[in-house]
């Protein structure tokens, strides 16, 4: 029985009412991975700083499946993307590029063999920084034969372990597939060193028919997305394996009967540009309320039924957050510990976390804020008299820190209503023209925009490596 390796392209698809937010894309990731997908695909780096904190982040909490990023043919490009994705516990760079004569020269404006060059260098780069490469011959079903033999014996050559014949256009017919495949590896042998992949495009609506028919060929890593617009469908390919599997002597190792609901859940996420409520909001926790007394396996399993899937070290940061609001109010709600999982799963790891504040404020006296925060698992503290409880606070962390950064933004909202009101403040701290948002939730105001401004100062220390 041969395994088949199932990798997701969702985040790489672009279409009409389709938008995934930077938290949606964790949670997606995060999904696909419990779900037991092989591979799964990230968009590439266009904005250094903004797509590497995405790269970081979603390699943060991925302990399953394989992270694959593409890269550009330069070796900055590599670099840069290696540099962001080498956290993760399963990386994989892509070196895409065309194979085709119309995509080479009128959209790339590379003739044949400088192309062929290209592929050659940006494999070996790749290579020297990851052990796992893919390359991808796009647009190949449409190019020359020999040619595309040249292009996938080029990155065989240079080093990659798998390489992906993609049919762009989406014109092929199972047959035909069936027919490319045979016909490349019979004259191909190199191709049994590699991980052979295919990758289709559902213009004829015969996507799905074609991944099966080169599964049934020998293929052995098939592109599908969870949320499908024109790539193949995760599901139907799955349940396809699943069912027909024995058949084919091969199987894979999604998790099938959670595909429905992972699946309604990813959907939701990815039209939710569209909708009012969110993927969590769809389970009726309205008469849920906990108590300082509920211990961390209560909090636990309230979380999980919002619809978060959580280590366990995000598990006893979700619980330590929650007891900060339990202490101040007798009752904490589903909608308030869905704000505190949401807060908390967004974190980054913290290069300084609040031990204890002081605040001293009155109508006589000026502003003063005493700030203990720990870093590296020092204690380290600051004052500052300001000329309010947060300008003194904010500029107190600053003399603990050593840094100063631009205040874009600071706004305040209530998460429930009442006396015990539960805040949640947003903090914008802009550093080398980038604006970095935080969060913090308490039911002390002051106490919410400390938390905040540290979430938007472990960003920049983060993703800057200032630590």
């Amino acid at each position: 029985m041969q395994k088949i390796r199932i990798s997701d392209i969702t985040m790489k698809q672009s279409g009409e009412g389709f938008e995934l937010s930077f938290k949606n894309k964790i949670e997606l990731s995060k999904l696909l991975d419990k779900l037991g997908v092989s591979v799964i695909e990230l968009e590439g780096i266009e904005n250094p700083r903004v797509d590497s904190l995405r790269i970081k982040s979603i390699a943060a909490v991925i302990s399953g499946s394989v992270l694959a990023v593409p890269v550009q043919l330069d070796e900055e490009s590599v670099v840069q993307t290696w540099n962001a994705l080498q956290q993760a516990r399963y990386p994989r760079l892509q070196v895409c590029a065309p194979v085709s004569s119309v995509q080479m020269e009128y959209l790339f404006h590379k003739k044949p063999e400088v192309m062929l060059e290209s592929i050659r260098k940006t494999v070996e780069k790749c290579k020297e920084l990851c052990t796992d490469v893919e390359f991808m011959a796009e647009d190949a079903t449409r190019a020359d034969p020999d040619y595309l033999r040249a292009a996938l014996k080029t990155a065989i050559d240079a080093g990659a372990t798998v390489v992906t014949v993609c049919d762009t256009a989406g014109t092929m017919l199972p047959t035909e597939m069936i027919e490319l495949i045979r016909k490349l590896r019979a004259d191909m042998p190199q191709l049994e060193s590699v991980e052979l992949g295919i990758a289709c495009v559902n213009t004829l609506s015969m996507a799905d028919a074609c991944s099966i028919a080169a599964a049934c060929e020998g293929v052995r890593e098939l592109k599908t997305a969870a949320y499908p617009i024109t790539a193949p469908s995760l599901s139907n390919v799955a349940k396809v394996i699943a069912a027909k599997g024995a058949y084919m002597g091969v199987n894979c190792d999604v998790q099938v009967t959670q595909l429905g609901s992972v699946a309604e859940q990813i959907a939701w996420m990815c039209q939710s540009g569209k909708r009012k409520v969110t993927a969590t909001e769809q389970n009726d926790t309205s008469d849920i309320y906990l108590t300082a007394h509920d211990d961390a396996a209560a909090v636990a399993k309230v979380v999980e039924s919002l619809g978060y899937d959580l280590s366990q070290d995000i598990q006893v940061k979700i619980y330590e957050s929650f007891c900060q609001i339990a202490e101040k109010k007798e009752q904490v709600s589903a909608r308030e510990l869905d704000a505190i999982a949401a807060s908390v799963t967004m974190q980054v790891p913290s290069a300084y976390r609040l031990d204890t504040y002081l605040i001293t404020s009155g109508n006589t006296i000026s502003a003063t804020a005493h700030i203990k925060l720990i870093k590296n698992g020092q204690p380290v503290e600051g004052v500052y008299i300001g000329d309010g409880s947060i300008d003194a606070a904010f500029q107190a962390i600053e003399n603990i820190t050593g840094c100063h950064y631009e205040l874009d933004d600071f706004q305040l909202q209530a998460v429930t209503k009442g006396r015990e009101a539960m805040g949640q403040t947003v903090v914008k701290l802009r550093s080398g023209g980038k604006v970095y948002t935080g969060e913090g939730l308490s039911t002390d105001i002051v106490g919410a925009g400390i938390r905040a401004y540290l979430s938007a100062l472990n960003k920049i220390v983060y993703e800057e490596g200032q630590a």
